[in-house]
C-alpha cells in the first residue's frame, strides 16, 4: 500500500459518516483482456476502490456496513495455475488486514451480503460502473439493467467520495509532484525532438516509454500532433515540417496511480514565427492570469470567464474579433477559438472522478452548468478550496470545419471578422497546461521544474538542445 494504515481507515470512517446508513458496495478491477484472455491490457485498479482500500490486486470488492462499522474485503484466492505465471501474491485475509479491516470473504459472499441488506430494507450503496463486467456483477446483484446503472447508482455515496477525494492530503500532493517530475522529461524530451523529419508517432512513443520507466504508465493516451486545432490530435506517422508548431499534451501516472498532464506547443523549426508569437503570447498571458486569480473562495468559473475576456480583447487586437467584450464573451463568439474549458480536476484520474459524473466533481449547488457550445465543456468549475487540484489549460485554436460552419450559418458574425479569421485557417492551434494547487494564499505550479513555455525561454531550450541527436533510447 502507498499510504499507512491509518490512512485508509481514516478515510472509509468519513465515508461511513458522510453516506450515514446502508451497505456500501466498492467495485475493484478485473484484468480486462486486449484481445484474448491471456493477453490483458496492462492492469489499473479502480480508482475509488484504491482510494479506500490501497490494494491493487484485481478481483476485489470492498464492502462496508455504514450502520455497523463492519468493513469486508471480498475477493478469491488465486490458484496455483496463476502463481505459476505470475507469482505468489497476498491472501485476502492479508490484504484486509493490511487495509485495517476486520474481516474478508470469497466472492460468493459478495450476493449474500447484498441480499440480506436489501431483504430488510436496506440502501445498497454502488458508484457508476465504467467497465462491462462491472455492470453484470451488478445485474447480477442488484436486477439493475446496465443502461439504468448510471442513474441508479448511489448520489449520496458519488457526493461522499467527491468530497473527499476533491480536496488532496499533504502525502498525495507528493505524490502528485512526483507525476509532474515525470510529466516534465517527458515533455523536455519532446521538445529535444521537435525538429523537421521526426514523426509525430515516434515522439509519442518516447512519451510513452518515459512514463512507463519512471512511473506506470502515461495518465491518458498522448496528444502529439501539428494540427493541434484538433483537441484530441493523437500522434500519426506523418514527419514533422518546417515552420509549423507540434502540439504536445501527455501526462504520466506513478507507480502509485497518481497523475500529471502538461501541454506545451513548440515552433518546429526552433524559433516562433510572428504570426506564431501573435497567438501564442495570448494563451501565455491568459495561463498566467488564471495563475493570479485561482485562489481559495473564487469560483473555477469565473477564472474562466477572466481568461475568455482576456483572449476576446487581445483577438480584437488583432483584427480577428470586434465589439464589445463582455457581450462578445456572453454571446459564447469566443468559444470559436476556445471551445473547452480552462481546466479539469487532477489527482488519481487525470480528469478526476469523471466517471461519478461531471456535474457531481466539477459543479455544486452554487454553480450549475451551462450548454452553449465551449462553455459546456467547462469540466471545472465551482468554488475553489485550499487542496484542490485543477489543470490550467487555455487554448487558441482555428478548425476549419468549425470556422466554415459558423460563416455558413452567421453564429456570432457581429463580434467575429471572418474574412481575418479565414487567413489563419493553415494556423492550427496552441494551448499551454500546468497542474497548479489551490493553496491557503493562492496557487502554485505542481512540480519542481517547470517546463519552458514563455518564448524567450522555449527558444533559449531548443537552441541549447539543437546539436543534440533527435534519436532516444
Amino acid at each position: 500500500m502507498l499510504f499507512p494504515q491509518s490512512t485508509y481507515v481514516e478515510r472509509r470512517r468519513r465515508l461511513r459518516e458522510l453516506v450515514g446508513n446502508g451497505l456500501i458496495v466498492l467495485f475493484g478491477n478485473n484484468d480486462s483482456p486486449l484481445n484474448y484472455p491471456a493477453n490483458a491490457y496492462k492492469f489499473r485498479q479502480d480508482s475509488s476502490f484504491l482510494y479506500f482500500f490501497g490494494q491493487k490486486r484485481d478481483g476485489l470488492v470492498g464492502v462496508i456496513d455504514a450502520d455497523s462499522g463492519e468493513e469486508i474485503l471480498v475477493g478469491d484466492e488465486i490458484d496455483i495455475d496463476d502463481i505459476v505465471w505470475y507469482g505468489s501474491v497476498q491472501s485476502v485475509k492479508a490484504m484486509a488486514a493490511e487495509s485495517g479491516m476486520g474481516s474478508s470473504a470469497p466472492m460468493s459472499r459478495l450476493a449474500e451480503l447484498v441480499s440480506e441488506a436489501r431483504a430488510k430494507g436496506r440502501a445498497v450503496h454502488f458508484l457508476p460502473p465504467y467497465r462491462h463486467d462491472t455492470q453484470i456483477q451488478i445485474m447480477d446483484l442488484l436486477g439493475i439493467h446496465p443502461s439504468k446503472q448510471r442513474e441508479g447508482a448511489s448520489t449520496a455515496l458519488i457526493d461522499a467520495v467527491v468530497q473527499l477525494r476533491l480536496v488532496k492530503s499533504e502525502e498525495e500532493i507528493e505524490e502528485l509532484e512526483r507525476a509532474a517530475a515525470i510529466g516534465y522529461k517527458m515533455h523536455t524530451a519532446a521538445m529535444r525532438l521537435c525538429r523537421p523529419g521526426v514523426t509525430e508517432q515516434y515522439i509519442g512513443g518516447v512519451l510513452d516509454g518515459i512514463a512507463s520507466a519512471y512511473g506506470c504508465l502515461p495518465s491518458f493516451q498522448s496528444i502529439v500532433s501539428m494540427h493541434g486545432e484538433i483537441l484530441h490530435g493523437y500522434p500519426s506517422p506523418r514527419p514533422l515540417e518546417a515552420g509549423r508548431l507540434l502540439l504536445c499534451d501527455a501526462g504520466a501516472e506513478t507507480i502509485n496511480n497518481y497523475c500529471s498532464d502538461h501541454t506545451r506547443t513548440t515552433p518546429i523549426s526552433g524559433r516562433y514565427t510572428q504570426r506564431q508569437k501573435d497567438i501564442y503570447n495570448i494563451v501565455v498571458d491568459a495561463h498566467d492570469l488564471a495563475l493570479t486569480a485561482a485562489r481559495p473562495g473564487v469560483r473555477w468559473w469565473d477564472v474562466h470567464m477572466a481568461v475568455c475576456r482576456l483572449i476576446t480583447e487581445r483577438l480584437k487586437d488583432l483584427g480577428l474579433m470586434r465589439g464589445d467584450t463582455d457581450e462578445a464573451v456572453r454571446a459564447g463568439a469566443h468559444a470559436l477559438f476556445l471551445p473547452h474549458g480552462l481546466g479539469h480536476a487532477m489527482g488519481m484520474d487525470v480528469h478526476d472522478m469523471e466517471g461519478l459524473g461531471q456535474i457531481h466533481v466539477g459543479y455544486d449547488a452554487e454553480t450549475r452548468p451551462s450548454s452553449q457550445f465551449g462553455l459546456a465543456s467547462l469540466r471545472f468549475a465551482r468554488r475553489l478550496e485550499v487542496g484542490h487540484v485543477v489543470t490550467d489549460e487555455p487554448g487558441i485554436y482555428f478548425i476549419p470545419d468549425l470556422i466554415d460552419l459558423w460563416r455558413r450559418e452567421g453564429t456570432n458574425a457581429e463580434f467575429l471578422c471572418f474574412d481575418e479569421i479565414e487567413k489563419f485557417k493553415d494556423f492550427g492551434g496552441v494551448r499551454i497546461e500546468d497542474d497548479v494547487l489551490i493553496t491557503p494564499t493562492g496557487c502554485r505550479f505542481l512540480g519542481k521544474e517547470r517546463i519552458p513555455y514563455h518564448v524567450p525561454e522555449v527558444e533559449e531550450y531548443l537552441a541549447a538542445h539543437a546539436d543534440q541527436s533527435p534519436i532516444v533510447f
